[in-house]
């Protein structure tokens, strides 16, 4: 994320240094944002669409042609497909996709076929096509179905407590917490299974 936001920066600069000034020296890429995500609440799960129409509103309020949203955007997602993986990545999905139907499920846009990870994943939910986004018990299930296993049979694995953790408890399936930073879970729920690596996986599946 900071990849594509240093390339949308860049980009404003260059095109449409007033928008650049509002969005990251005024703080207004922030506060457009607040304000759609108050009109668009049946639509957050969009975060392409989001991003690109708060850049539109931002051109717009200081009087830069909004027709440079689309580009803009455009720049922000090619950089935004560029990550630098954690070191025990590939290690943790080549053991996992040896032996389960591996299912990627974002709220987010990266695309693990872009991002290179694709040879590992048997299918990928996006919240933004599938027209919801987690916690909502929908995206999970989706992610079952198309693994081709009951959902009481999935043990999802991700890292923020309430969206993964607490989302994948609500619709039925185990969970695991990928705690790196090993922040202390929230009170008022039994801490799930934690791991500070992927690595860990490899002492609670088979081998």
């Amino acid at each position: 994320m900071a990849r594509a936001e240093a390339a949308l920066h860049q980009y404003l600069r260059e095109h449409a240094p007033a928008t650049a000034v509002l969005c990251y020296q005024q703080g207004g890429l922030a506060r457009i944002r607040q304000q759609l995500q108050q009109e668009w609440h049946d639509r957050l799960h969009d975060l392409s669409a989001l991003r690109r129409e708060t850049i539109r509103r931002a051109l717009l309020e200081v009087g830069d042609n909004p027709d440079l949203a689309a580009p803009a955007f455009d720049l922000f997602f090619e950089a935004r497909q560029h990550v630098d993986l954690y070191e025990d990545t590939l290690e943790a999905l080549s053991f996992l996709a040896a032996r389960y139907p591996v299912v990627a499920l974002s709220n987010g846009n990266a695309d693990v076929n872009r991002v290179g990870l694709g040879e590992h994943f048997h299918a990928a939910v996006s919240a933004q096509e599938f027209g919801v986004s987690k916690p909502d018990p929908r995206i999970f299930h989706e992610a079952a179905s198309l693994a081709g296993v009951r959902v009481s049979e999935v043990l999802h694995i991700g890292d923020d407590a309430h969206l993964d953790v607490q989302g994948a408890r609500a619709a039925g399936m185990q969970c695991a917490w990928l705690n790196r930073d090993e922040q202390t879970w929230p009170a008022g729920s039994e801490p799930p299974l934690t791991l500070t690596s992927l690595r860990d996986l490899f002492h609670h599946l088979p081998a």
